[in-house]
């Protein structure tokens, strides 16, 4: 069991984070909130005694009747504006609230840099937990430590009510609520348990039923009959879920019901004896009066105030998730003393060994290389021999193992992190596609060129995809989406108009339109920048590349050996090692890995064209 959920934070510094961040989101909004609930807090006392006050003068000092009448008119008109007022109050201050929390959460996300944390399932379900409390914990945190404090105001006025009539009643009373505070804490540590029991199951859940609703899925989903196989699953999912959430609520009814029995009992034996009192002339019509509020409104107000502690304590459980994330600062460590990467330079792997953690088989294995500066390398090898593992340590998104990567001869770890990667450019082989217009999800690839038309045009036109982008319905402004609108079309008074649907070839031209953005990058990688294009057009986009990485340093990756034979320096990793490097004419008369590949994929051109007038 970790800190989290064993409660090994401290719960008082956790309801001072939440309240100070309300503090900072909304500060008048939660001066007012807190003020209203003070006086929601004194107002039933202030109504239980007005009551007492005008019963005891209908048998005996009348003066008072009327003074107590006044106020308890104002008392009831105020009980019913306050709700209202408190209502709006506390709804302007969740709002505040809730952007102020997410805001801080996705800057801290934004601070990871690498992808290790992305990759670690403990850390998304963690992360999900803190997403829920973002949107709700803070402001309900806020709204607890107040519900349980006027529950508190409201205990302690009747308290001393009761106590002027009957300590003994008093002490019962109390000593009855008692056990139903720690019941419901122990109960929120519990519902803090099974929520993060659940939180993988249900993210589980949550991933089955988008699969069932996704344009990009429904293909396969429907050709291979998998509908009812993927709603199994997730309904087995809410299933297992569900019973956990099934066992604590009978837990919960079990014990609230005997606790409810206790303070049920204690009430009707405090009963009798105020009553026996007022007959035997120790007491009054409106000390009974004012016992039988004092009992109910304690009673509730000590159920409200259990039930608001356990509540609280279970947001700041799940809050707990918020401010882990949120203090578990930078997973790549920023250079104690900073360098400037120069302009040019080879870029070095020296002994370079990688695995993803202590328990995954090695992924490169000492892999010296050198990428001089200004030339084209491709990387080649089978499927998991390191090819895009060895990108992702040179885009840090990774740190090695062991080894180090210089550019220039400076170490990556020295460099900040947003400084290097503005001096690269990449297509990903698992390139986005934005659900936004196509001039976007161009402009995103250097968003201060995000509203600079001509440019987003001219990488484009580089790209290829120019043509297409202009055939589009609202040409660069076209959503490229069916899954939304653009916002201006919700207004039209024709309908929104559709979004549309590249195709895969179009997308990955599109992707490459947004790298070839960074204009300026003194290093493009490009990870099968031609998967999903057709032979004439996986033509023209190498051909375009040949020309736009002249004068800077360029890494390709295909398992289409045929799109990198004219590479300056083609690197054969094999097993997380370099097996050979050369360039292609030299590869192929040494005979090797390199040699064996080529002539495999060579044979699956070689067509045997039947000659005229023969049978084939």
């Amino acid at each position: 069991m970790t800190a989290r959920e064993g409660g090994g934070r401290s719960r008082l510094g956790e309801t001072g984070a939440a309240l100070g961040l309300a503090w900072r989101a909304a500060p008048r909004p939660l001066l007012g909130y807190t003020a209203l609930t003070a006086t929601a807090a004194a107002l039933p006392v202030a109504t239980a005694w007005s009551t007492k006050v005008v019963l005891d003068g209908l048998t005996g000092e009348s003066a008072r009747v009327v003074p107590a009448s006044v106020a308890l008119a104002c008392l009831a008109a105020l009980a019913l504006a306050l709700p209202h007022a408190c209502r709006y109050l506390r709804a302007e201050l969740g709002r505040a609230v809730t952007l102020h929390a997410q805001d801080r959460l996705y800057t801290a996300v934004n601070g990871f840099a690498g992808l290790g944390r992305f990759e670690d399932p403990a850390f998304l379900d963690r992360l999900r937990l803190a997403e829920q409390a973002a949107r709700h914990t803070p402001g309900q945190v806020v709204e607890g430590a107040l519900g349980v404090a006027q529950s508190a105001v409201t205990v302690l006025g009747f308290v001393v009510s009761l106590a002027v009539i009957s300590p003994v009643v008093t002490a019962a009373v109390l000593g009855a609520a008692v056990p139903t505070l720690i019941a419901e804490i122990s109960l929120s540590h519990r519902r803090a348990r099974v929520m993060w029991k659940v939180s993988p199951i249900e993210r589980r859940e949550i991933f089955y039923g988008r699969l069932l609703g996704d344009v990009q899925a429904a293909k396969e989903i429907r050709l291979f009959g998998l509908g009812d196989f993927l709603r199994g699953r997730m309904r087995a999912e809410r299933v297992r879920a569900n019973e956990e959430h099934r066992r604590l609520d009978r837990r919960e009814l079990a014990t609230q019901s005997a606790l409810s029995l206790v303070s049920a009992g204690a009430a009707g034996a405090g009963l009798v004896l105020a009553i026996r009192a007022a007959l035997d002339g120790a007491g009054t019509a409106g000390d009974v009066s004012m016992f039988v509020v004092a009992v109910a409104a304690v009673q509730a107000a000590l159920g409200s105030l259990a039930e608001q502690a356990a509540r609280t304590h279970q947001e700041l459980l799940m809050f707990g998730h918020y401010l882990d994330v949120g203090r578990m600062g930078p997973d790549l460590p920023p250079p104690a003393r900073p360098r400037r990467l120069p302009r040019g330079g080879d870029i070095e792997l020296r002994d370079v060994w990688f695995r993803y953690g202590e328990d995954h088989p090695w992924i490169l294995r000492g892999v010296d290389l050198t990428i001089p500066h200004g030339t084209s390398v491709a990387l080649v090898g089978l499927n998991g021999a390191g090819k895009s593992t060895l990108v992702k340590l040179l885009c840090r998104f990774y740190e090695p193992t062991s080894g180090s990567i210089r550019w220039g001869g400076v170490d990556l770890r020295d460099v900040p992190v947003e400084d290097l990667r503005r001096r690269m450019g990449a297509v990903f082989q698992d390139y986005m596609s934005y659900d936004f217009t196509a001039a976007e999800n161009i402009g995103l690839g250097d968003l201060p060129a995000l509203g600079d038309r001509d440019r987003v045009v001219a990488a484009a036109r580089r790209a290829g995809v120019d043509d297409v982008l202009r055939r589009l319905p609202r040409g660069y402004d076209t959503m490229l989406s069916r899954t939304f609108f653009l916002e201006a079309d919700g207004g039209d008074g024709d309908g929104p108009a559709p979004g549309v649907v590249l195709s895969g070839g179009q997308w990955q031209r599109l992707a490459l339109a947004r790298a070839l953005l960074r204009d300026d990058c003194e290093v493009m990688i490009l990870d099968e920048p031609s998967a999903g294009l057709d032979a004439r057009a996986e033509h023209e986009i190498h051909r375009r590349l040949r020309l736009l990485r002249a004068g800077r340093t360029s890494l390709l990756i295909s398992h289409r050996l045929g799109a990198v034979r004219d590479a300056d320096l083609i690197v054969v990793l094999e097993d997380g090692r370099v097996a050979e490097q050369g360039g292609h004419d030299e590869l192929c008369r040494a005979g090797g890995p390199y040699a064996k590949l080529f002539r495999l994929q060579a044979e699956g051109y070689r067509d045997e064209v039947p000659v005229a007038g023969r049978e084939p």
